[in-house]
């Protein structure tokens, strides 16, 4: 046995094949619901894996996965790694261009997709040569473009429920594609070991990792069940993807939503007795407390146990809010990337004052990007980790090549954050070096001066971009969409309040009010769209 992830499945399944696996509350509140035991989802995830066999897909081969969240994407996912082809995660939010562009680039060979992107679909296949085989998860609308593409349930039908798969090994690989909103999208190639490891966390993100592959399943076997993991994210972000498959690890139960909807996600915590739920930042948190704080107030959370965040950070102001609500629940701000896997966690002390502090694991140190060597306590540097990192970007030599070196024979990969670390380890990240601005020759991360905009009352949500300056370069500028009922916010008011949490250069010298920031899927930042907003607001040239 390997560090193969459907070999590290199969040995959960084989050790609790009756225990509860994968819900999925097809419409929320309905009661329409799909519960699959582990041996349940092995069979149907066979009958997949067997169905793209037949249809001539070879090991290597690299399938999109164009998808809500559902039962069909963990499958899939699944199906791929048992036939030992490589899956590849598509932004649901992409138009035809963005999807041709993805197809093309990561020279997809099948595709599965809702029916209710078939126009989309239909649209970019064309420009994807390499892409033969479709498909389709529901039926296609009505008025939808013809598209040759065999219905899911069709395909799962075809294919044997057993496995007789030829051996796998820990070399198969898995893409993460990350990005879009600051330029196109790069597919990040990891060996499944590596992502095993650090993006899994060696089957005990919270304690120690497994030695053996066979140490997995005889954990499952000698420990209880109880444990219910919630990834209320789009499985189309690998975060969300990793959360389900930790609960697999695990031999736990894993529940997903359709689409994130907070009065819809209460109702299930309360329901399943969900222990741990992984979101995105203030964008997912907040409207859960609007909810606590409204119509679902007294909703029984007594079972949850953790709320993690990865993708974007929960500011201090909405922790406090939902800890007002919900005191027994452990928050955490984790830290981490599709080219890293898992960084650390955030200091409880993090916040505006102090800045985004972390306690890194012993893999990722801060360093100077132009030598790969440690930096001095309080020098600014890159973060970096090494071990088990991917082998680089598909399709992107170069970009590879500035991200990923090796240092003392070790693979390492250079990560986009600025960060010091002080005497004790403690990593402070400053933010994106590509979203800093740079305003007469000071540097301004964004995400610092958000977390002291969103400490405002009055401040529901909150981005920051440089716009042109004729005199500075650049100007840090603000876009605010208030709280409902707010009476309303002016420059002057967000200068006084952000001057008492950062230095005097970093606050906003524009404000622009909004109706609703713009975010992905997943609660991640469009530091694109803000930038634009502001920049059109000022009357600057771009």
């Amino acid at each position: 046995m390997e560090y193969n992830l459907a070999d590290l499945f199969e040995s959960v399944v084989d050790v609790v094949p009756d225990r509860e696996a994968l819900v999925h509350i097809d419409h929320p509140g309905t009661g329409a619901e799909r519960r699959l035991t582990y041996a349940e989802l092995d069979r149907a995830a066979n009958r997949m894996a067997h169905h793209l066999i037949a249809e001539g897909l070879r090991p290597g081969e690299h399938l999109g996965l164009h998808l809500y969240n559902g039962i069909e994407y963990l499958q899939t996912v699944l199906a791929c790694l048992k036939a030992r082809l490589v899956p590849v995660n598509v932004n649901y939010r992409y138009v035809e261009e963005e999807l041709a562009y993805l197809y093309r680039d990561a020279d997809l060979a099948a595709l599965v997709f809702d029916a209710e992107f078939t126009a989309r679909v239909a649209a970019a296949r064309p420009r994807a040569e390499k892409l033969r085989h479709l498909v389709r998860v529901g039926d296609a609308p009505a008025d939808a473009p013809g598209l040759d593409a065999t219905a899911y349930a069709e395909a799962e039908r075809s294919g044997s429920p057993d496995r007789g798969f030829p051996e796998r090994s820990p070399d198969d690989q898995f893409i993460i594609y990350t990005g879009g909103t600051t330029g196109m999208p790069k597919g990040v190639m990891w060996r499944q070991e590596d992502l095993f490891f650090s993006g899994m966390g060696g089957g005990s993100p919270t304690g120690e990792p497994v030695k053996r592959p066979e140490e997995l399943a005889e954990r499952v076997a000698a420990g209880g069940e109880g444990i219910t993991f919630f990834p209320t994210p789009p499985l189309m972000h690998g975060t969300s993807t990793l959360t389900a498959f930790i609960g697999f690890h695990f031999g736990q139960r894993v529940v997903v939503h359709r689409k994130f909807v907070p009065e819809e996600v209460l109702r299930t915590i309360e329901k399943e007795k969900v222990s741990s739920v992984s979101l995105v930042g203030d964008a997912m948190l907040r409207p859960l407390i609007d909810a606590l704080n409204g119509p679902l107030a007294g909703t029984d959370l007594s079972a949850l146990f953790s709320v993690s965040s990865s993708g974007a950070i929960m500011s201090e102001t909405v922790r406090r809010q939902f800890l007002d609500l919900a005191p027994h629940v452990m928050l955490l701000n984790n830290f981490g990337s599709s080219e890293s896997g898992f960084n650390g966690t955030a200091t409880d002390d993090s916040g505006p004052e102090t800045g985004f502090r972390l306690r890194v694991n012993g893999r990722t140190q801060v360093v100077d990007p132009a030598t790969y060597e440690p930096v001095t306590p309080g020098e600014p540097g890159r973060l970096a980790q090494r071990g088990h990192v991917p082998l680089g970007y598909y399709n992107d030599p170069r970009k590879t090549a500035e991200t990923f070196f090796q240092r003392r024979g070790e693979r390492w990969v250079l990560l986009g954050d600025m960060a010091t670390v002080d005497a004790d380890g403690i990593v402070t990240v400053l933010g994106r070096g590509s979203q800093c601005i740079n305003t007469g020759g000071e540097k301004v991360y964004p995400e610092e001066v958000e977390q002291a905009l969103k400490s405002h009352p009055d401040v529901y949500d909150a981005l920051v971009a440089g716009v042109p300056d004729p005199t500075w370069g650049s100007q840090v500028a603000a876009v605010v969409q208030l709280r409902q009922g707010a009476a309303g916010l002016d420059l002057d008011a967000v200068q006084a309040h952000c001057r008492t949490h950062v230095a005097g250069y970093k606050i906003p010298r524009q404000l622009v009010i909004t109706e609703e920031i713009q975010r992905s899927p997943s609660g991640k930042a469009d530091y694109r769209w803000a930038r634009t907003v502001a920049t059109e607001a000022s009357g600057a040239d771009a």
